[in-house]
């Protein structure tokens, strides 16, 4: 696993940590992490802030293009895997369905908190998040341009 910020992949990140940023106080009014240093520095907190950050694009399988170094130690993967698996393969078959729909309403709405669901790391471990917050990704036009979501509860899933 990636402890250190992906640095071949850093103007991607600094652009895509300011609107990580800027779309959730968007659409919570909230701040996901305080904004305060160069977009450098933002980019580096943000990849080691402690709460797990993830997000994907809007193709029509969504790939993941974003995931912290929490996101990555706890899908047990690396940057290069993690920002190359379509979204949908981070659940179980059995609740692509339920998550699936849960993405619609959060796109729908902007916004989705208090989303729960269980995961499966690349290794096959299960586990259940809980007290997600679902945002949807816009560009500095406003043009939707992916989901994220942040979360720091989970565990191990049976």
């Amino acid at each position: 696993m990636m402890t250190t910020l992906p640095t071949k992949s850093l103007p991607f990140l600094i652009l895509h940590t300011q609107r990580l940023l800027r779309s959730f106080r968007h659409w919570t009014g909230r701040d996901l992490l305080s904004e305060t240093g160069t977009q450098e520095v933002l980019a580096e907190r943000l990849y080691h802030h402690p709460a797990v950050v993830l997000s994907h694009g809007t193709e029509p399988d969504p790939i993941i293009n974003y995931g912290n170094a929490a996101a990555l130690q706890l899908w047990e993967t690396t940057w290069e895997a993690f920002t190359s698996t379509p979204s949908r393969l981070t659940a179980e078959p059995v609740a692509r369905e339920e998550r699936a729909r849960l993405l619609a309403e959060a796109a729908k709405k902007g916004y989705l908190d208090r989303y729960r669901g269980i995961r499966i790391s690349k290794t096959g471990r299960r586990f259940e998040i809980e007290g997600a917050i679902v945002w949807t990704v816009l560009d500095e036009e406003d043009r939707t341009v992916g989901q994220a979501a942040t979360f720091d509860q989970w565990r191990d899933a049976p």
